[in-house]
């Protein structure tokens, strides 16, 4: 319970680690504000790995390697000066080189691990790697390939502008210096100067397009401590809903908690659009089905007002969207809507239910498990579909059950690619659920991995967040392995 006593007092703006991509552009911004511009580049000369190259350390995602690694050269290009700068970008163009040589298997077939933005993205980044003569001209390499497609999709937008208004502004940096005719200047920023409340868009704005003292002042205020930028700021939507969904699904509901509970439940309802949703933070244009699924089902756990017609207005034919104009479904917006819906009352054989249920059995895998885009683990997704289907189709994750099962670590944790706190967490959470259909049967893989979770429970932990690079939202890792811990505590 002190845990989340902690959690619940800190919960605010958001908090997460610092990304090579994001801080990699603030590097750039050099006369504009040279105070952040070089704590920033002090910080990418920091914190490249030992192969070279630049993203996360603890696992390897190509599609975080190739824009972080791309997106620090470029910036120590235009910036660095010492010796040591040149070495580095050395270093990183081998580790480019190695990375697109195992690339082309690796993009092509694991659509859902792809970055936000990135075949829009790197492109710009290869565009300009090339003219400061980093790397060769691409051709018909995949690098190069991916060009062409970026030009391709820019112009099947047939005149639509890029603005606050729809979840492209995210990701504005994709214009590069060809193509800012996208942008919708006059109505691109958010009221805090923002660019989507996204840092490494904002740099891009004020370096390439326009600076102005509100945007200069949202990048002065991103900047960490040790010179760093985060994925997204503010993201206090996100970090709260998943904080409390967390503590409502551990069960604790002492007074002291509830009390705690009470203004962040205030500030989700404020920031709630009746018929729309909710974004990631209250001051974010764009309402997505993801977090109003989330924070609906919140709101319903602990009694508050429930404006299930907002989560209806993200139906579609064969599924719930997450965002307009998304390129491919989000498993994880349609589990999330379901378990609002379940909270709301609805029943296993309402047509919204039934048309996400059937979703889930057509994009379940061989194996039993689900893969979504927000997430480099499958273990986010499947178990959430666990604890979201297991009130109303318990057979439809009956294999993903048996999956976490059979997957658990001989040292009692969970992990796709390395055992983490936070998949352990996820996998506890959704057989801790599963007890009241079989107790029997994940009595002994529970207490394997509350052991081993109670071990590993403390920081750091990897990014496996899926944002323009992989990022990590502390505070809504350290509530999922709370709620774990508690969860198998009360089951004792």
């Amino acid at each position: 319970m002190n845990d989340f006593t902690a959690l619940l007092e800190s919960a605010d703006h958001g908090h997460m680690t610092s990304t090579v991509y994001d801080t990699a552009w603030i590097a750039r911004l050099g006369e504009l504000d040279y105070d952040i511009s070089n704590c920033a580049l002090e910080w990418i000369n920091e914190h490249q790995l030992e192969d070279g190259s630049w993203g996360t350390s603890e696992l390897y995602n190509y599609y975080d390697r190739v824009v972080c690694t791309l997106s620090a050269m470029i910036a120590l290009t235009y910036r660095g000066r010492r010796a040591l700068d040149r070495k580095q970008i050395d270093k990183g163009l081998i580790a480019l080189e190695n990375i697109s040589n195992q690339a082309e298997n690796q993009m092509t077939s694991d659509p859902n691990g792809a970055t936000v933005g990135f075949e829009l993205i790197v492109p710009t980044l290869i565009s300009e790697a090339e003219n400061l003569k980093i790397i060769s001209h691409q051709g018909d390499r995949i690098l190069g390939r991916l060009q062409k497609k970026r030009a391709r999709k820019l112009s099947a937008m047939g005149g639509a502008k890029v603005n606050r208004y729809i979840s492209a502004a995210f990701s504005a940096e994709m214009a590069g210096t060809d193509m800012q005719e996208v942008l919708d200047l006059a109505n691109l920023k958010e009221a805090n100067g923002s660019v989507g409340h996204s840092p490494s868009a904002t740099a891009y704005l004020a370096k390439y397009v326009q600076a102005d003292s509100g945007v200069l002042e949202y990048l002065r205020g991103v900047i960490t401590p040790d010179g760093g930028a985060p994925n997204v700021a503010p993201f206090d939507v996100f970090e709260r809903g998943w904080v409390l969904w967390n503590l409502a699904l551990a069960g604790l509901d002492t007074p002291e908690i509830l009390h705690l509970c009470q203004p962040q439940l205030d500030f989700l309802e404020k920031a709630w659009k009746p018929g729309r949703g909710i974004g990631w933070a209250a001051g974010y244009t764009p309402k997505d089905g993801d977090d109003s699924g989330l924070v609906c089902e919140v709101l319903a756990r602990f009694g508050r007002p429930a404006d299930v017609e907002a989560l209806l207005s993200y139906e579609q034919e064969r599924w719930f969207r997450c965002f307009e104009h998304e390129a491919n479904p989000s498993v994880s917006a349609n589990i999330h809507i379901l378990g609002a819906l379940r909270h709301a009352g609805f029943a296993a054989d309402h047509p919204a239910v039934m048309k996400i249920l059937q979703f889930l059995a057509e994009t379940r895998n061989a194996s039993g498990y689900w893969e979504d885009k927000w997430h480099v683990s499958p273990y986010y997704a499947s178990a959430h579909a666990v604890v979201a289907c297991a009130g109303y189709a318990p057979e439809l994750v009956k294999p993903t059950v048996a999956w976490l099962l059979k997957t658990q670590r001989p040292d009692g944790a969970w992990g796709f690619c390395i055992p983490t706190a936070e998949e352990t967490a996820y996998s506890m959470q959704a057989l801790c659920v599963w007890r009241r259909h079989d107790a029997e049967a994940v009595r002994e893989a529970l207490k394997r991995g509350a052991d081993w979770l109670r071990e590993h429970q403390d920081p750091p932990y990897p990014a496996l967040w899926i944002g323009k690079c992989l990022y990590l939202p502390e505070l809504v890792v350290r509530s999922a392995i709370s709620s774990a811990l508690e969860m198998e505590k009360k089951g004792e």
